[in-house]
């Protein structure tokens, strides 16, 4: 089982990055609310990952933290919730949204991310809400241990942000025409990448 990484980041995509530990690779997928909170690119990093094996695959996914791994890992014991679906939730909205909208019984906040309908949104709300009690007893108090360099700064503005928006939005399961309007909507010039995508995730909720 890998657990953590710590290692140079060595290309960024949302929601896919590389990471490079003692001349190794690894490829992992992040959700969105976590990749906004990496540093620029050859900078060191630390993340804590889930691994999950497959017949055709095997796949490592990535949090900033325990407590949204640990989340990750409560949604895809979930009937109906595999890590894809998992991973598009917490693109969606934060760990703290997620637990609000299960504390206010919000289907209607849950059935605007792709792939959950009403069933499965119901199903969350019930399965979730007794595994969020110790989940969230857990953390309370407690701080990132996800590791910045003192001088982190955004990465520069590029000039595809906005084609990097409705890929990264693509890879989350939003339809084509869907990506491009909330991209669109929600661009402002100067707006790097990652502003961009937070904003039009922001936007569909």
């Amino acid at each position: 089982m890998i657990g953590r990484l710590r290692g140079l980041l060595i290309e960024k995509q949302a929601p896919e990055l590389l990471i490079e530990v003692n001349g190794v690779g690894y490829e992992l997928q992040m959700p969105l609310t976590s990749f906004y909170e990496l540093p620029d690119l050859n900078q060191e990093a630390v993340i804590y990952t889930h691994f999950v094996v497959r017949e055709d695959a095997q796949l490592l996914y990535g949090f900033v933290t325990k407590q949204e791994r640990a989340l990750f890992r409560l949604l895809i014991k979930t009937n109906g919730v595999g890590p894809k679906l998992a991973l598009t939730i917490l693109s969606g909205m934060t760990a703290a949204e997620f637990v609000k909208c299960v504390e206010h019984d919000d289907i209607a906040t849950l059935v605007k991310l792709p792939g959950v309908g009403k069933k499965t949104a119901e199903r969350l709300l019930v399965e979730m809400r007794d595994k969020l009690k110790s989940l969230m007893e857990a953390s309370v108090g407690s701080e990132r241990e996800f590791v910045l360099q003192s001088n982190y700064a955004p990465a520069p503005q590029v000039n595809t942000a906005e084609e990097d928006a409705i890929a990264a939005l693509l890879a989350l399961g939003y339809k084509p025409a869907q990506a491009s309007k909330a991209v669109s909507g929600a661009y402002l010039e100067g707006m790097n990448s990652e502003a961009l995508i937070k904003a039009s995730l922001k936007s569909m909720l």
